[in-house]
């Protein structure tokens, strides 16, 4: 009964994870891979759906996105390291700790610094200056343009990062501040493992696209955590 049950839902995320992956995608020459906001949908199909339905979704889902993009180099690696990062971040948010409500706020402030600083360090050593942004879907058509981004844009994007991910936990109790750790621990296997197979399987310059990865992480977190607070929230209420 419960198989039957997690089917379309699986279903429902894969293809979640594979059109938030392939309707904005950031070209990185270096090592011939993209940039893109999956992770944020990764991140929901393990929070919201559990460790298998995360697995499951993050590596089907971001491989259906790499062969729809024409990146076929990546897709065996993309089935397992994402498909590991979606586990990971399923069995951690299941195991949450038990503290105390000032615990848990204490927990989701330094997590919201911790944010901050990372989005400053790396938009500011690894994506100030001009960028070219895609937005669009291969069957419908992108739209191409290029940007300016400065310390300050990116001292405002962290800013605003910090106080959403504070403000979800806050007005929504929830334990935001571990639930972003979570993100962010599961996020460095997606990092690290990318990082190997370009580097000892594709000999590509592999470091050039640790700071893009890394911001995928950032971008993820920076939508799924208030997502996944809403969610529960709207879930909760509707049980009532």
């Amino acid at each position: 009964m419960r198989l039957a049950r997690d089917i379309p839902v699986t279903a429902f995320y894969t293809s979640l994870v594979t059109v938030a992956t392939v309707a904005f995608t950031i070209y990185v020459p270096a090592t011939r891979g993209y940039f893109n906001v999956g992770e944020s949908a990764v991140f929901l199909a393990a929070l919201l759906g559990g460790a298998r339905i995360g697995a499951f979704a993050g590596g089907v889902g971001s491989m259906f996105a790499d062969l729809i993009l024409g990146y076929y180099l990546f897709a065996p690696a993309t089935l397992v390291i994402k498909g590991f990062e979606g586990l990971l971040l399923g069995v951690l948010a299941s195991r949450r700790p038990k503290l105390q409500e000032r615990g848990w706020r204490l927990l989701s402030a330094l997590a919201s610094a911790l944010v901050f600083l990372l989005v400053l360090a790396i938009g500011t050593l690894f994506y100030s200056g001009p960028s070219e942004v895609s937005i669009g879907l291969p069957w419908i058509g992108s739209y191409d343009f290029v940007v300016e981004l400065s310390f300050a844009f990116w001292a405002l994007v962290g800013g605003a990062i910090a106080i959403v991910v504070a403000y979800a936990s806050f007005s929504a109790r929830q334990e935001a501040g571990y639930t972003t750790i979570s993100a962010l621990v599961s996020g460095s296997v997606m990092v690290v493992g990318y990082f190997l197979y370009e580097q000892l399987f594709l000999g590509y310059a592999a470091i050039a696209e640790v700071p893009f990865n890394v911001g995928q992480v950032l971008v993820g977190i920076t939508i799924a955590i208030p997502a996944y607070a809403s969610l529960k929230v709207i879930s909760r209420r509707s049980r009532q």
